[in-house]
């Protein structure tokens, strides 16, 4: 097998190739994206840039935040939602 044949593809690695090349490794997060390290043949960890692993974690607006946040709902519609019935069983008009 020829030394070019033995590298890891773009973003798949088996543990030891990752440990034997770690610079490159990493290089290649920061520059690629993500890289997927297998352990015995079985998918493992995923090693990312911390540019991305900022992003993936960083707190995001809940769909609660993004309804409050925006254009007042009309009167009717509050006042529609304020008198329903909290009953759980409730008639639901068809």
């Amino acid at each position: 097998m020829a030394a070019e044949d033995a590298k890891p593809s773009r973003a798949n690695w088996q543990l030891q190739d990752a440990k034997a090349r770690f610079s490159e490794l990493v290089k290649r997060a920061r520059q690629q994206g993500p890289q997927h390290v297998s352990v015995r043949g079985e998918p493992a960890v995923v090693v990312v840039s911390e540019e991305e692993f900022a992003r993936l974690t960083s707190s995001r607006p809940s769909i609660v935040d993004h309804i409050l946040k925006g254009a007042p709902w009309p009167d009717d519609v509050v006042d529609a939602i304020n008198t329903r019935s909290g009953d759980p069983d409730r008639d639901v008009p068809v």
